[in-house]
């Protein structure tokens, strides 16, 4: 028989237009070669222009779940998104720290929707600072997503506060910036890394979970960080400029590999 795929366990909401989400992290990680588990945080009523609910899941229930999947399944690598809420966000610390301990962890902070909505309040940024990423190998924010966490400016000023709050290693992205190209800059104890992206022409639903759970692939097939950060731009990139506009608002990325003509 062949040797399993490594296991990947993702916590984060689900998107009903599958742009974002569970469903991509699902296909990121499926089609890197990976096994994602996944566990409802939250359900959202979204479309492809914006969140407008989200509904967090109960706090027992989700627990449950989850215990019953780190309990069975050999995780490989913890992969964290959207949250929804602190009860949430405290749950996912307690596995960390009971259950999941000695697992790398990838998180991506998902504070607001591709529309502009909040999505998460002050008590859940505090436990994102002082709670979570004390426990994260890498996190992955944008760069508004650093500066709200950091209250901070420059990309070179938020890594140094949240390597401060104890992530290990930081990877903040370009996309909302207004360069001519996307620069994403790798943070940690090899100090800095950049890479240089064409930017694409259109705005894009779900690209940061993309990027997430490709970085999330990558070290659960073992690569070193720098090869895996490389490895997730690529394929996000590549989902991103082969994607199409499915409904009024953002594009989605085509992580399948099946192109609309």
């Amino acid at each position: 028989m062949p040797n399993p795929p490594p296991i990947v366990l993702c916590f984060s909401g689900h998107d009903p237009t599958g742009g974002a989400g569970l469903q991509a992290d699902i296909e990121t990680l499926s089609a890197l070669g990976c096994r994602p588990c996944t566990v409802v945080t939250a359900l959202t009523a979204q479309d492809t222009s914006n969140v407008v609910t989200i509904l967090p899941q109960n706090k027992f229930d989700f627990l449950q779940q989850s215990r019953l999947l780190i309990a069975d399944l050999p995780v490989s690598v913890v992969k964290i998104g959207l949250l929804g809420s602190s009860e949430i966000a405290m749950a996912v610390v307690e596995l960390l720290k009971a259950e999941l301990t000695g697992i790398p962890v990838v998180l991506d902070p998902v504070l607001a929707a591709g529309g502009g909505t909040p999505l998460a309040k002050e008590d859940l940024l505090d436990i994102i600072r002082h709670q979570l990423l004390p426990l994260t190998f890498v996190s992955t924010p944008n760069i508004p997503e650093a500066r709200q966490l950091s209250v901070m400016e420059s990309p070179d000023e938020c890594a140094t506060v949240l390597m401060g709050f104890g992530c290990q290693q930081v990877f903040i992205t370009g996309t909302h910036s207004s360069s001519a190209e996307v620069v994403n800059r790798l943070y940690g104890p090899q100090g800095m890394k950049s890479w240089q992206w064409p930017r694409l022409p259109h705005e894009y639903h779900g690209s940061g979970c993309t990027l997430a759970s490709a970085l999330a692939a990558g070290l659960a097939n073992g690569l070193a960080m720098e090869l895996a950060c490389l490895q997730a731009q690529q394929f996000t990139w590549d989902s991103l400029a082969t994607g199409f506009p499915l409904g009024k608002g953002q594009w989605l990325p085509n992580r399948t590999g099946l192109h609309c003509d």
